[in-house]
């Protein structure tokens, strides 16, 4: 008897779709929205009060993830992937290689006694007495042998950083200590003002951990990836100074920018063979979600974790010593005082950065222009559309008798070509003569309005290097400026030239 196939295979794919329906169904059951909120924020939770700080550095560690194009990988992908690598004058291994770096430790209440035992022998060892700890800074580094793209070189240390609380609860009469994710941080060509930075949203339970980090085509800097889809997407992976966040920049790889802020073209398509997997101990909470056939990450490669090593081991090399003495620190962990934490934001977003200074041409008129965070010790993101508002005055004339001050607005910080707007008063010393030929002096006080565009650009990278004593960026501003309210009436360029990110 003769069956035609397409009676035969219809029963079959149907079966299939729906036996593939009812799997997904039963493993995908709605979890409880504390089960949510640990998968999205919870590291891991006991009951040990005690713990080395290599396993402190495994249950936090990230995953990174490459571009299927970057160069070092060779065209391998899964499991064969074996970067990051160790430094040269570590030995090597059959694996992928990341450095983990206690930064910071931020004690609990009025704790007493030691928060850390160090084993001078072997870093890994090392006790964490985390009943004592509040918060802990961790920074994981990663190395290649060779930065591609503009500007590549040899040797090339990358960064990712993390905030960890340790939260401290009591069940039962048993007590609990919960790590907790606060902030991840993605260094982009170690410059602050372009760290990729993602704070918690406790509202955002598809955060997935192990913390994924998206490295960059060629260059390596790291992205934050909150909810792992492989994507970059501005304001949700990185909800800290928007506008100036480096992003996830694949086509650099090219020698081409195309555009001083991130465009969504510039990131090449990730997929999950290209992901590493961080060495999850066997209690972590996490590991479960990443095994399968009770093989963990059978899929993907997991990278061996190591201590960070002192800048010293490079000093064979001088283009290696440069390059790992900006992540390297000479002694960790540092224990943090609560008095110096009060003060944390000038030593994060480096008030003294955020202030700039230039010499000031104002239709011939020479004079200095100093721009600096709108609440002084603190910056100001405009709402919806990012960017900042600071103050700026400018001095003018030969003894500064003329001034000027303006609330100056402008889409990003650090941006190479960007533009600006200014408004606010401009305050004239005039000499003028009565009735009787007899000078005197008056004040002019005037609306003044300016717009233009500035170039910035990072001397670090160049043969003016020298100018970073006072900052990284140094540029110029060009704008027109008018004065009065209602009506156009005096209208003139405006030139300056100095460093300052603004």
């Amino acid at each position: 008897m003769h069956i035609k196939p397409h009676r035969f295979f219809l029963p079959v794919i149907l079966l299939i779709v729906i036996s593939s329906v009812q799997s997904f169904s039963q493993n995908s059951k709605p979890l409880t929205r504390n089960e949510m909120r640990e998968r999205a924020y919870v590291f891991w939770k006991g009951t040990k009060t005690t713990m080395t700080f290599r396993e402190f550095a495994s249950y936090c560690a990230p995953v990174f993830w490459f571009s299927p194009d970057e160069p070092e990988l060779r065209l391998a992908k899964g499991r064969d992937i074996r970067i990051p690598t160790n430094f040269p004058f570590e030995n090597s291994c059959d694996s992928p290689v990341v450095y983990y770096q206690i930064s910071e430790i931020f004690p609990r209440g009025n704790a007493k006694g030691k928060l850390f035992q160090k084993d001078y022998s072997d870093i890994n060892n090392s006790k964490l007495d985390i009943s004592k700890i509040n918060a802990i800074n961790i920074d994981y580094n990663h190395y290649y042998r060779f930065e591609a793209g503009l500007g590549g070189h040899n040797h090339d240390t990358e960064q990712s950083k993390f905030k960890i609380l340790i939260k401290k609860t009591v069940q039962n009469d048993t007590v609990y200590y919960y790590f907790v994710f606060l902030e991840a941080t993605g260094k982009a060509h170690a410059l602050s003002w372009f760290d990729n930075v993602y704070t918690i949203d406790t509202s955002a339970f598809e955060t997935k951990l192990p913390f994924n980090i998206l490295v960059e085509e060629g260059k390596h800097a790291s992205c934050t990836d909150i909810n792992g889809d492989g994507y970059y997407t501005p304001g949700y992976d990185v909800n800290q100074r928007k506008n100036d966040a480096w992003g996830v920049r694949d086509v650099i790889r090219t020698g081409t920018l195309f555009s001083s802020s991130f465009q969504s073209y510039m990131q090449k398509i990730r997929t999950p063979e290209y992901r590493v997997f961080p060495p999850l101990p066997e209690d972590s909470p996490l590991r479960k979600y990443y095994t399968k056939d009770s093989i963990y990450s059978p899929d993907n490669a997991v990278y061996d974790l190591r201590p960070m090593p002192g800048r010293e081991m490079a000093k064979g090399d001088k283009l290696l010593y440069h390059d790992i003495e900006s992540y390297s620190m000479e002694s960790w962990p540092i224990v943090e005082s609560k008095q110096k934490d009060i003060f944390s934001w000038f030593e994060s977003e480096q008030v003294i950065k955020s202030i700039g200074i230039s010499y000031r041409n104002d239709n011939g008129t020479n004079g200095l222009s100093f721009t600096f965070p709108l609440l002084i010790v603190k910056n100001v993101e405009t709402p919806i559309i990012g960017g900042w508002i600071v103050n700026r005055i400018y001095l003018q004339n030969r003894d500064f008798t003329d001034f000027g001050y303006n609330i100056l607005l402008t889409p990003s910080a650090s941006g190479f070509l960007d533009t600006y707007f200014s408004a606010g008063l401009e305050v004239n010393k005039l000499t003028i003569k009565d009735s009787l030929n007899i000078e005197k002096s008056k004040i002019k006080t005037d609306f003044a309005m300016e717009l233009g565009f500035k170039i910035r650009a990072n001397v670090n990278y160049s043969p003016l290097k020298f100018l970073n004593v006072l900052s990284d960026f140094w540029g110029v501003r060009i704008g027109i400026k008018n004065k009065g309210f209602s009506s156009i009436k005096s209208m003139n360029y405006i030139f300056e030239v100095g460093a300052g990110v603004w």
